[in-house]
């Protein structure tokens, strides 16, 4: 038991920046950010044995995060944060660029702004993406390859002026 706990204490280490900011960067659990994580690794205790048949810690983690997050948004209110908008900083104005491409990435499917941000935020493989999600490679691939011919489209439609 000694090496599960100093193994999970390493990935606790390794792994809490990057899971803490996937839930900071859903802004309806922004504000519950360190309690998720938290659950993630009571999660991850009580399935220990799981972690080894995983393609990779980083995959299972995320794995585990993602359903608690999914598990977050169904207990909150159906009003309120989650149509909310974040005040606009009061910096520089951005790159027009920079907006039309959050908005091209917002009009996304769901399933493609999932596995677009998990590959572009949190750097997974592929394979640890399938993993996180449940789905084939295969998938993840096809999802990857449409939202960016999308974005394309839209950013190149946007931008036919010179």
């Amino acid at each position: 038991m000694d090496d599960a706990v100093l193994q999970l204490e390493s990935l606790y280490r390794d792994l809490s920046p990057a899971l803490l900011a996937y839930f900071r960067r859903q802004r309806a659990l922004a504000g519950s950010a360190e309690d998720l994580l938290q659950d993630t690794f009571v999660r991850a205790i009580r399935g220990f044995g799981r972690l080894h048949a995983s393609i990779s810690p980083r995959a299972y983690l995320f794995g585990i995060a993602r359903h608690v997050g999914l598990d977050a948004l169904r207990s909150l209110p159906p009003t309120g944060e989650l149509v909310s908008e974040p005040a606009a900083p009061a910096a520089a104005p951005e790159d027009a660029r920079i907006e039309s491409m959050r908005q091209a990435i917002a009009a996304l499917p769901d399933a493609q702004r999932e596995t677009l941000h998990l590959k572009l935020h949190h750097e997974l493989s592929y394979e640890e993406i399938a993993e996180v999600l449940g789905i084939p490679v295969g998938t993840v691939r096809s999802r990857l390859h449409h939202a960016v011919s999308q974005l394309r489209a839209a950013l190149t439609s946007g931008n036919s002026t010179p």
